[in-house]
């Protein structure tokens, strides 16, 4: 894998595609670990004399009034405390003004350019990976370095459409996310995946790819009631992903033995509800009520499933984890593999978010920054951004 440290940056224009599409409420950054992630190849950019230009997008703009809510320049004041320096900012995502700001750069200085998804107002010429933007992009620097894992499955122009005419390697975030990630073409046995979450539609190609390699899938979270449904389980008001029935209905007859599925929940009256619930056992599940987490029986199933294992990988949490009620299951677990040192790979997403909120995300081997990228790998899919410049 050629990487940043692989080409000669001093002096250059370095353009870096990093994952700044951050959490904000109120207009305050909820949660900065992306921009913290991005700081190792940033800073090694400068400490090589490069003219650092970042790329970023920021939510989706659909239409005129998206622009404010995603103005990127909320990043700048943390992005430069974090560097000890002051970040510049091109309020445009291309023009003379932009061209001016990056011709005036000097060493080790850094710019952050304006959301790169400003352009889908014209045509969604960033998500359509727009050939003329892409070498447009290209054209404002001399190198380019893609560092935004969270966004390495994607085909856009800020990373596609960059890499086609640049020389381009891999920032030290994706070397290290990919670097986890093969692990799982070789892994230690036993190899259990776990699989958490909201709608068994996200998960069918993880759930195919896997099921061949891993020794054992544990299943809970909201599609866990899709598997119990279509057993003829009534599961009340839980949670159903009815399109994918059948195919859960296939999955556990042609592999009964490597599927372990909940036998109780928690279940309440909604998911909201904090002082309505009961634990109940799968097959009796009130008709009122819907599962909004793993029961303690499927707790102690699921742990004596782990305890052996070498590799876990982890998608998905097994309950209402914005709850610090229903996130009990999902805590019992993670605490689990955490305290008896279990190889663990969190999958992005809302599994990394409640590692976080249970101060356990430093605690694991490996809590991925991109979600769908990492989803999209486990379904042993070619990403559009690491193929852009491993074929160069």
């Amino acid at each position: 894998m050629k990487t940043i440290k692989d080409l000669d940056i001093k002096s250059k224009k370095v353009l870096i595609r990093v994952d700044f599409n951050v959490p904000i409420k109120d207009g305050i950054i909820t949660d900065d670990t992306r921009i913290k992630a991005a700081l190792t190849t940033i800073n090694y950019a400068i400490e090589k004399d490069a003219k650092v230009i970042l790329l970023s997008h920021l939510g989706r703009v659909k239409e005129e009034s998206d622009l404010k809510k995603n103005d990127l320049s909320i990043v700048i004041p943390r992005l430069s405390e974090l560097l000890s320096k002051q970040v510049l900012f091109s309020n445009e995502t291309r023009g003379s003004i932009l061209e001016s700001m990056i011709n005036n750069m000097q060493d080790k200085d850094v710019l952050l350019i304006q959301n790169t998804r400003y352009e889908d107002l014209d045509g969604k010429k960033e998500s359509n990976n727009d050939e003329e933007l892409g070498a447009y992009w290209a054209s404002l620097g001399d190198i380019f370095i893609n560092d935004a894992f969270g966004t390495i499955h994607r085909a856009h122009a800020s990373n596609c459409g960059i890499a086609k005419h640049l020389p381009s390697a891999f920032g030290f975030l994706v070397e290290n996310e990919l670097s986890h990630l093969e692990e799982l073409n070789n892994p230690q046995r036993p190899y259990i995946v776990i699989l958490g979450g909201a709608k068994v539609e996200d998960k069918i190609g993880v759930i195919e790819n896997l099921v061949t390699k891993a020794d054992k899938i544990l299943i809970g979270g909201g599609m866990s009631y899709t598997f119990l449904s279509s057993c003829g389980i009534n599961v009340g008001k839980s949670l159903i992903d009815e399109s994918n029935l059948e195919f859960t209905r296939r999955m556990l007859k042609e592999y009964k033995d490597k599927i372990m599925l909940p036998v109780d929940t928690i279940a309440s009256l909604n998911i909201d509800d904090e002082e309505n619930y009961k634990q109940m056992n799968v097959s009796s599940i009130l008709p009122d009520y819907m599962g909004v987490d793993i029961g303690s029986q499927t707790i102690n199933n699921f742990k004596e499933e782990l305890k052996n294992a070498k590799t876990v990988v982890w998608n998905g949490p097994l309950g209402v984890y914005e709850s610090d009620i229903f996130i009990n299951g999902t805590k019992e677990i993670m605490e689990f593999l955490v305290n008896n040192n279990i190889k663990t790979i969190l999958g992005g997403g809302d599994v990394v978010a409640a590692a976080t909120k249970l101060n356990l995300k430093d605690k694991v081997y490996h809590a991925s920054t991109g979600g769908g990228a990492t989803l999209e790998y486990l379904e042993g899919k070619e990403l559009p951004g690491i193929k852009a410049i491993e074929d160069k």
